[in-house]
């Protein structure tokens, strides 16, 4: 009788398989979810879903994604944008988020806030992985990671997350396991970071004196980068610093931004300057004591950088085309309602809420 013959080879393959899909099972529960307070950790990966074309991009840290609402752009003036921005993040990042998106579009305009010409460095890796985790794979992303990556941190790590996460066990939530096979609602609107508290402005330390208030060589490099992609696209370039009181913008800094858009013929808007011409009042318009604007002063902020940009670069008014309209209405109506919602809320807990005090 002939015996027959095992095969080792498919058992191991079959034993491989279920270990990877095990895994990948793994992963998909472990990686953040960001559903909770800190909902910045969506704001890359959002850029995806949304299919509609973009006349303005804005690139930046938290003072571009909490300063503009994209949503009034639209109301007013029926400017499609979107905000591609994360916490502290980096000009060199702006940059590379610049030539992601650049592969799926290409705007009239692009707006960069420039607060970040002050900063190097990543202060902490959570900022890379809210900036990074989301970003689509491609030559992009890996140049980014290789450029900004802190000690201690490797591209495995984020090519296989669950190496990074796997301790994540024991602080698991129901979002984690909701989330992990199926999309997450939006928590942006088009990138714009809705915040409707107020905490008026306060004191804040004195800056300390330094002796160089020169930007680090390699931020003026990327802004250099960023200033010829659009310049060879046809890309009008705008510079732009919000009206955030915190940290301190020096005679220093604005010199120096203030030379480069000479030199190059941009439009520069230093809205620290403008807050009488735009209304802002920091007693009412900031969320956190005036180092950034709430919802109101971010629609107030807008409607002035939305006429702003109109008048100099002719952006279009699409509130006549159907299709984007639709969406546009659909992520207005979904604004309003957490407006609303947030307004409510933290006039319960007792806070001072401007929304609430206009409708009472």
């Amino acid at each position: 009788m002939e015996k027959r013959v095992g095969r080792p080879w498919l058992a191991a393959l079959i034993g491989l398989l279920i270990f990877l899909a095990a895994a990948w099972c793994a992963q998909r529960v472990l990686v953040p979810k960001y559903l909770g307070s800190v909902i910045e950790g969506n704001f890359t990966e959002e850029y995806y879903r949304d299919e509609t074309a973009h006349d303005l991009l804005i690139l930046g840290n938290c003072e571009s994604y909490e300063s503009i609402s994209t949503m009034t752009l639209w109301e007013e003036y029926g400017i499609t944008s979107y905000i591609r921005g994360n916490p502290n993040q980096l000009i060199s990042q702006s940059y590379y988020m610049l030539m992601d998106a650049l592969e799926r579009e290409t705007p009239k305009v692009v707006l960069i806030n420039i607060q970040a010409m002050m900063t190097e460095s990543q202060d902490t890796e959570e900022y890379n992985r809210m900036t990074f985790d989301g970003m689509a794979w491609g030559r992009n992303k890996w140049e980014a990671i290789r450029e900004d990556a802190m000690e201690g941190e490797k591209m495995a790590e984020y090519l296989f997350p669950i190496l990074r996460y796997h301790s994540r066990w024991s602080s698991l939530r129901l979002e984690d396991f909701l989330y992990a096979f199926r999309e997450k609602p939006l928590t942006s609107f088009q990138g714009y970071y809705l915040r409707a508290d107020v905490r008026p402005a306060g004191e804040f330390p004195a800056e300390r004196r330094r002796e160089d208030y020169s930007f680090p060589e390699k931020n003026f490099a990327y802004l250099e980068r960023i200033r010829e992609a659009c310049e060879e696209r046809g890309i009008s370039l705008v510079l732009m610093k919000a009206p955030s009181l915190y940290p301190q913008w020096v005679p220093p800094y604005e010199e120096q931004i203030a030379e480069y858009a000479d030199t190059h013929g941009l439009m520069y808007c230093n809205f620290l300057n403008l807050t009488e011409e735009i209304g802002l009042d920091m007693s009412q318009d900031t969320y956190d004591e005036g180092l950034h604007l709430n919802v109101y002063g971010a629609e107030k902020l807008s409607v002035y950088l939305g006429q702003l940009l109109k008048e100099a670069y002719g952006l279009a008014d699409h509130r006549g085309e159907a299709e984007t309209a639709a969406y546009y209405g659909e992520r207005l109506a979904a604004y309003e309602a957490e407006k609303s919602s947030q307004a409510e809320e933290f006039a319960r807990l007792g806070y001072i809420s401007k929304f609430t005090e206009d409708f009472q």
